[in-house]
């Protein structure tokens, strides 16, 4: 994924994190070292290269810890880690996205970080709360966030000028009014060739669409061991939301994520909900795009996040368990979140890092300010691609005119046959 990097904000707040490394008090690795460890992350392009030039200014600058980095694809990680552990080949701290953490978890693969937060520097850290309930498990915390970015709309500014329209929508009336006038249909037969909104109804950024829809409703998709994909705020949100598409013409139907980056993309849609990487999108195919918040719902204003967690597995020993924590304790220090927020094009993971601080990317500075009201998906659900799963074939059936509550009511059995494995 593409992000937008601010390489001399990150140069400068990495040098400022040099000097303070001596400060920070993580936990200790035994004597006698340096321990050494093995780091797998996925983070391919620019941010990959910050990640690297933070674990290189951490090793030079103590003499207990040395941290070996190793860039996979996501999907390789996916594909290969718990062959590598069950081999003793397997890495001492990793990095994945955050759904897949319960699912290690659950197979002993990864180990509990709770001391981690005990420690002074992690506690007073001012990390968002959020992002730590996304790395827990049945209340243990089983990894440390290293990224939490919640879906914003992405809009065309030069198609809201064209249309009258001068602010952004703050709730959903607004919002789909502003997208009716934003939907042309120049010919007049029936189908548009320019949409105001691009709103996927399966397979869509992360699966996070329509949580964070169902969420502004007053709605959720699991609490506890039980799903409630069929409650009334879900069905009240899912009928709201088809009759818009289906009587406005505000989007199409049938779109999956791709297709709606690509309806974006093209100019051929004003507004679509997605992630930070499509500021990047926007500006190759030369738009000029704005980041918003997901509007108001009936309930208040929600979105879903994107995360990323890191995990020490279950093959560190001891040492390097503490060593990695020592390692995650620094990377959370507030010039060193700084440069990792900048580099990384998501929003600081302190809650005490203001929009200013990383003003220089403005994509994280116009997210920052959204970051309270994000929700991490379904933590601590091992099962949460099968309750997706079925999400998704109840709003692209819906969408496409199906009963909302009917298909939300074999959705939700479909989710609790999942959850009850």
């Amino acid at each position: 994924m593409k992000r937008i990097h601010a390489a001399g904000a990150v140069a400068t707040a990495l040098a400022i994190a040099g000097l303070s490394l001596t400060g920070c008090s993580g936990a200790s690795p035994a004597q006698g070292g340096p321990v050494t460890l093995t780091f797998w992350h996925g983070y391919t392009e620019a941010d990959g290269k910050v990640l690297d030039k933070i674990v290189a200014d951490f090793n030079a600058h103590q003499k207990k810890v040395r941290i070996k980095t190793v860039t996979k694809t996501w999907a390789v990680i996916g594909d290969t880690l718990l062959t590598a552990l069950s081999a003793k080949q397997g890495p001492d701290l990793v990095a994945l996205p955050a759904e897949n953490l319960p699912i290690y978890a659950g197979k002993h693969a990864f180990q509990k970080l709770d001391d981690l937060y005990a420690t002074s520097a992690v506690s007073g850290a001012s990390l968002n709360p959020n992002a730590v309930d996304m790395v827990k498990v049945d209340g243990a915390a089983y990894g440390a966030p290293l990224g939490f970015v919640p879906l914003s709309v992405i809009y065309n500014k030069t198609l809201f000028q064209k249309a009258g329209i001068t602010s952004f929508p703050t709730t959903w009336d607004e919002w789909v009014a502003d997208a009716e006038k934003l939907t042309v249909d120049t010919n007049g037969d029936g189908t548009p060739e320019q949409y105001g909104l691009a709103l996927p109804d399966h397979a869509t950024v992360g699966n996070g669409v329509w949580p964070s829809l169902f969420y502004a409703g007053g709605g959720d998709l699991v609490k506890g061991s039980k799903s409630v994909i069929d409650s009334a705020s879900n069905i009240d949100t899912l009928t709201f939301w088809a009759k818009a598409v289906q009587e406005r013409k505000i989007s199409p139907t049938g779109l999956d994520g791709i297709a709606s980056d690509k309806l974006f993309s093209s100019g051929k849609a004003a507004m679509e909900v997605g992630g930070p990487w499509m500021a990047s999108v926007a500006t190759e195919n030369k738009i000029d795009y704005g980041i918003a918040g997901i509007p108001e719902g009936p309930k208040g204003q929600a979105a879903s996040a994107i995360g990323i967690s890191a995990a020490v597995t279950s093959q560190a020993s001891a040492a390097q368990k503490a060593g990695a924590e020592e390692f995650l304790a620094y990377l959370y220090s507030k010039p060193v979140a700084t440069a990792w927020s900048l580099g990384s094009g998501w929003p600081p993971l302190r809650t005490d890092i203001p929009a200013s601080d990383v003003s220089s990317n403005p994509v994280v500075a116009a997210l920052t300010p959204l970051t309270p009201a994000a929700r991490p998906l379904l933590p601590g659900v091992a099962s949460s691609s099968d309750v997706l799963a079925a999400l998704d074939e109840a709003t692209q059936k819906a969408l496409a005119g199906g009963d909302p509550a009917a298909v939300l009511k074999a959705a939700s059995t479909t989710a609790q046959t999942a959850l009850d494995k």
